[in-house]
Order: structure tokens, then sequence, then C-alpha cells
């Protein structure tokens, strides 16, 4: 369970900084780790709406990067640029 958290943690983290990049946003690794996994419930949310998605490591990552920079760009839309 402990090892389950981390690599969820690990792969937030990898996700909301690549988001980030894409974005040009820069926030620090817990805010990263949080928009990496509110990102991947958004990606993966659109994906199965959407049927598409491989179900593999790769395009779990792709789409939780998707999702993140979705996520991002709708809370800058509601706070504006300071996001």
């Amino acid at each position: 369970m402990v090892m389950i958290i981390i690599f969820t943690i690990v792969i937030g983290a990898l996700i909301g900084w690549l988001a980030g990049i894409f974005m040009k946003s820069k926030h620090g690794f817990w805010m990263n780790c949080l928009i990496g996994i509110i990102g991947s419930i958004v990606g993966s949310a659109v994906a199965n709406a959407l049927n598409i998605g491989g179900g593999g490591f790769a395009s779990s990552i792709i789409i939780g990067v998707a999702g993140s920079c979705i996520f991002i760009a709708a809370v800058r839309a509601i706070m504006g640029k300071k996001f």
C-alpha cells in the first residue's frame, strides 16, 4: 500500500512537471504532484468519454499530461494568468 502511494506521488509529480513545461507555469514539487494527480483524473475522464487510450504506461502518461494541461488552462481561465 505504501509503495502504491509513493508510486502515485512520483508519477503525479512527473506528469505535473511535464504539464508545467508545456503550459509554461512554475510550481513546487507538491503542487506538481497535485496538478499531476488531478490532471490524470481529468485526462482519464476525457479519454473514457471519447473512448480513446491504449491502456499502457506511455498512453497513461500522455493522457495524464493532457489532462493536467486542461486542468491548468481551466484554473487560469478562472483565476487569471497568476496560476
